[in-house]
């Protein structure tokens, strides 16, 4: 075989064979890791904050108690505020009846006059924005 047939043949076998790719560096093997763990922090104290009086907020209705509230009073917004993402567990009962000035039918039949009003299984009724501690002394159950 001639030299430049031999050369030829060596660049098409190197063309051929398969490439690798560049191993990552130690630098960004770090930075990946950091960036991570950062990321698994804002999730862990996402979720905590996002789901903290969700057993309080279910304990409340296990013990009977009850919060009739309505979409446009102002103290009620406030009060499901206490509770951030939790109230969707919380024994709630919506009084305002969207597109009308009444209320619903339950709610009177509850003799409810205020917004917020809260029940409890011992006959017992608060009006008002209550604080966490208040239920919590009312119904028992333990805030975390």
């Amino acid at each position: 075989m001639s030299e430049e047939r031999r050369k030829r043949r060596q660049e098409r076998l190197a063309k051929d064979e398969p490439r690798t790719l560049p191993k990552p560096s130690l630098k960004a093997v770090v930075v990946v890791a950091i960036l991570a763990v950062v990321a698994l922090a804002i999730f862990i104290v996402w979720y905590r904050d996002n789901t903290r009086y969700d057993a309080f907020a279910k304990c409340l209705g296990a013990k009977q108690a009850k919060m009739y509230g309505a979409f446009w009073c102002p103290h009620c917004a406030e009060q499901k505020e206490l509770f951030g993402p939790s109230f969707k567990y919380a024994p709630y009962v919506e009084c305002g009846i969207t597109g009308q000035k009444g209320i619903q039918q339950v709610c009177k039949d509850a003799n409810i006059q205020h917004f917020p009003t809260w029940t409890f299984a011992n006959g017992t009724r608060f009006e008002g924005k209550k604080s966490l501690e208040f239920l919590s002394d009312q119904t028992g159950c333990s805030l975390p």
